[in-house]
């Protein structure tokens, strides 16, 4: 889950690391306020959207007066942000956040994420800040600079002044550079966060570390002991199908395809795309209906993947052991009688009760057709969409 750049602010602004003065606003006349309320200009107005590269896209203006504030911010609300990394969709404004401006030295790149290989936490950082980390690693690779943290003792001091130094930092910057490492890694450590980034950390104008602006997300499998985190959920910065999935209990991420994926066990749903992309398809989404599920589950996948109108097939690859086959295939024909499926479907059941799902399908006499293995249910649903 992802959460607003004045969000991960306050929460990392709570471990003590220093961020600049300012106020959230849910309108122009509130904006001016903030202004007003930070003193002298000049302010800095920047849309929250969950997505880099705002600056580049409008979003971000430094202004001189608060009418400048106001009307800016005018100019922000209602508007759908359009950045490399929202695509052509595109984000809707509907917050600003207004902070004081900052005296600019140097800027600088920190970030904490989860290193798969080393099963560690590990520090990502670089004497240049102001643009995205994927820019960085393919541009200025020399500049990244890695460290890992062993869980057993977490980030210790001197791996801290070890970065400080390693990042030109030289004086009091560096205690306060450890201040920041560490006050981050107890954010993501406390927090279950899955990251945490400064882009930029500066050096200020009087020599200071100060955090522009922040990123964090988190494991949503956790939010279920993290509610404070939970409740920083913004709903209209998300996918409304990952969003309705998501409140269903489904796994679900939107891609860019047309045959729809209802499947169990995310192993299962990867192979099933790899399978629709080798007969020649392209997979709408990844749709994991987990465990257990009940006919009326089967039934909300089916309402989640059709609210797409891309989709044109939809493919139903269920390997059932704690699932049952004869659920599912209640669920499929329950589709049926309360959505009304319209488009053509294919299914194949595995393992639990496969006998008993197989027989309800065919005693449905609904023009569903059925396969035996997966490589058999890709090409049926890849032949029937080029059929269309």
């Amino acid at each position: 889950m992802n959460i607003h750049e004045y969000q991960a602010k306050e929460i990392i602004a709570r471990f003590g690391v220093p961020i600049p003065a300012g106020g959230l606003a849910w309108s122009p006349e509130q904006a001016a306020y903030r202004a007003r309320e930070l003193g002298d200009p000049p302010y800095v107005v920047k849309a929250q959207i969950h997505s880099g590269g705002r600056g580049e896209a409008g979003g971000i203006k430094i202004c001189k007066s608060d009418d400048e504030v106001q009307r800016f911010a005018k100019s922000l609300f209602g508007k759908t942000l359009h950045t490399k990394q929202t695509g052509s969709q595109g984000k809707d404004i509907y917050r600003v956040w207004v902070e004081e401006a900052t005296d600019i030295t140097k800027e600088m790149y920190l970030g904490f994420v989860l290193d798969r290989k080393s099963e560690r936490i590990m520090i990502v950082a670089s004497r240049e800040g102001g643009i995205e980390i994927e820019e960085l690693a393919v541009e200025q690779p020399d500049t990244l600079i890695r460290m890992v943290i062993d869980p057993a003792v977490g980030l210790v001091d001197y791996q801290a002044r070890e970065l400080a130094f390693k990042l030109g930092l030289d004086g009091m910057q560096i205690g306060q550079m450890v201040t920041v490492l560490k006050a981050c890694h107890s954010a993501y450590s406390e927090l279950d966060a899955t990251m945490v980034e400064i882009n930029p950390l500066v050096i200020t104008g009087k020599g200071n570390l100060l955090a522009l602006d922040a990123k964090m997300s988190f494991d949503t499998n956790a939010l279920y002991r993290r509610p404070e985190i939970a409740a920083l959920r913004d709903a209209s910065q998300e996918d409304p199908r990952e969003a309705t999935a998501s409140n269903h209990g489904l796994a679900y991420v939107g891609l860019d395809g047309d045959i729809g994926c209802i499947i169990n066990g995310a192993g299962l749903a990867m192979a099933t795309m790899d399978m629709i992309k080798l007969a020649g398809g392209e997979p709408a989404n990844f749709l994991d209906i987990g465990g257990g599920a009940s006919p009326e589950r089967v039934c909300q996948a089916f309402r989640t993947v059709l609210s797409d109108q891309n989709v044109k097939v939809i493919l139903v690859n269920i390997f059932a052991g704690i699932n049952r086959c004869d659920w599912i295939a209640n669920g499929v024909v329950q589709a049926y009688q309360e959505i009304g499926v319209n488009i053509p479907v294919v299914v194949r059941l595995s393992g639990t009760n496969v006998i008993e799902g197989r027989h309800i399908l065919q005693a449905s006499d609904l023009p569903i057709t059925t396969a035996e293995t997966l490589a058999e249910a890709a090409r049926s649903a890849v032949d029937a969409k080029s059929q269309l």
